[in-house]
């Protein structure tokens, strides 16, 4: 395991889906979580793990994915201390995202198989798995051509950002906005695309929602998207 996150510290979440394999961490460091995956994709390679979703939140942190432009970090580090906020680079694609307290993080570790070795399948999929999820609390939220993750009223509510290694084997993930202190992406230009705004489920529904009722839910519409066609 990564250094931080013991074996007793990885709970089930309330749902299974035939040989997905759930895990609930609650709040991780970015650091440890990325140590965690580095781990779980060496014993799914191996065969000594089924696919595995690792479900959790990190404290403030700015993650630069392998496109990301600096100048869409908008504010320096000195700043970005002061508002307890870190910043690490990410082995993912994509831009400059923000992820903090209350916000939904999904680290799936799958071997993808057969027609599913599609990079872009495998987006349409995360996607899917997430529209469903804001479904279940009410939100309607969709896919906005040449964009990706989820919209809702125009504004970002869920980001994508993977890496598939060899063997076809992913990580990283995606990031859905449950209760988020949503100023927090006003220090950055959020997956480089300045003419969208982001919100969450609590926003846009107006109710408190408990992030890991999210999670399980999350599990349960991973787990139906990738068993739902070979």
């Amino acid at each position: 395991m990564g250094a931080g996150v013991e074996a007793s510290d990885l709970l089930r979440a309330d749902a299974r889906g035939g040989t997905l394999a759930v895990r609930w961490l609650g709040r991780v460091p970015y650091d440890d979580g990325s140590r965690l995956q580095d781990d779980l994709i060496r014993d799914r390679r191996a065969g000594r793990i089924p696919d595995t979703l690792v479900l959790l939140e990190h404290p403030p942190v700015i993650t630069l994915g392998r496109a990301a432009d600096a100048r869409n970090v908008l504010i320096d580090e000195a700043d970005l201390a002061a508002r307890g906020i870190a910043v690490h680079e990410a082995g993912r694609g994509g831009d400059v995202t923000y992820h903090g307290p209350g916000q939904l993080v999904g680290y799936p570790i799958l071997e993808l198989r057969g027609a599913r070795r599609d990079a872009h399948r495998y987006l349409r999929d995360l996607e899917q798995a997430l529209i469903q999820t804001a479904a279940a609390f009410g939100v309607q939220a969709g896919r906005w051509e040449g964009r990706t993750g989820i919209w809702a009223e125009g504004r970002k509510l869920g980001a994508i950002g993977v890496r598939i290694s060899s063997g076809w084997v992913t990580s990283h993930g995606f990031a859905l906005n449950v209760s988020t202190d949503l100023s927090a992406f006003d220090a950055i230009v959020p997956c480089g695309i300045r003419d969208a705004g982001v919100t969450s489920l609590e926003e846009l529904t107006g109710e408190r929602i408990a992030l890991r009722d999210v999670a399980a839910r999350a599990a349960r519409c991973v787990a139906a998207v990738m068993e739902s066609r070979p």
